[in-house]
């Protein structure tokens, strides 16, 4: 993982609010994460203030909660409120990089009309145009720990001990959504929503393409510079 040069600091971000699209092994995760340490706003996961809100048990995360012991998709309604309700927290007030959602153009249509009704708009949507032979190498290289939910990649980040976490050196594993065949098929599931996603955001003139396929240090200079060109 690319380290900022702004690390222990940051620059604080001035209306920053930034949508990372792309195809899973895109590397949208981790540019989230440094992007959010350089500019000092917070990485957005869908996935975790999911699980956020099921560990507080609100009334929303209730309902969040049924739908996944029932092995269904959570309704688009239901996370479109969870993460209004996450990006209009104080911390999120300068800026914000979303991660994981939108996934199709119906979600995306309805998440600017409830973010417009908190007087709240997305910046700039970075698209990760990434190979379909990069994905599958970086997936199918990637580990995690069951116990400390820390992620290892066998070539980019390998842990210290061969399939050992370093952290609580529980024993590491690949998850089954990351083995070649099953890559494949969510790389057409996610191709058949992408065209209208990316249309959408071509539209309102805030998409802008990157390279998926450069290395996470390269792609992150890349960032960097245009942001300071073109602001975010």
């Amino acid at each position: 993982m690319p380290e900022s040069n702004n690390s222990k600091k940051g620059k604080k971000s001035n209306g920053m609010r930034l949508v990372l699209l792309g195809p899973p092994g895109a590397g949208k995760g981790t540019q989230a994460e440094v992007l959010s340490a350089e500019y000092e706003i917070p990485h957005i996961s869908t996935g975790d203030i999911l699980r956020e809100a099921v560990r507080e048990e609100t009334e929303i995360g209730k309902e969040v909660n049924s739908f996944m012991e029932r092995g269904e998709l959570v309704p688009d309604n239901i996370v479109t409120e969870i993460v209004v309700n996450r990006v209009a927290k104080p911390d999120a007030s300068r800026g914000f990089i979303l991660d994981g959602y939108p996934r199709n153009k119906g979600q995306a249509e309805s998440l600017d009309k409830a973010l417009e009704g908190k007087k709240i708009r997305i910046d700039r949507v970075l698209y990760f145009k990434t190979s379909q032979s990069v994905i599958i190498k970086r997936l199918s290289g990637r580990r995690v720990c069951p116990k400390c939910n820390s992620i290892y990649h066998l070539k980019n980040n390998p842990p210290k001990k061969d399939e050992i976490c370093d952290r609580c050196a529980s024993k590491l594993l690949q998850r089954k959504d990351d083995k070649e065949d099953t890559v494949k098929k969510r790389l057409a599931v996610y191709k058949e929503a992408e065209e209208g996603l990316l249309g959408y955001y071509k539209t309102k003139n805030i998409l802008k393409e990157v390279s998926g396929d450069l290395s996470a240090e390269k792609l992150f200079r890349s960032l960097k510079a245009s942001f300071k060109k073109e602001g975010p």
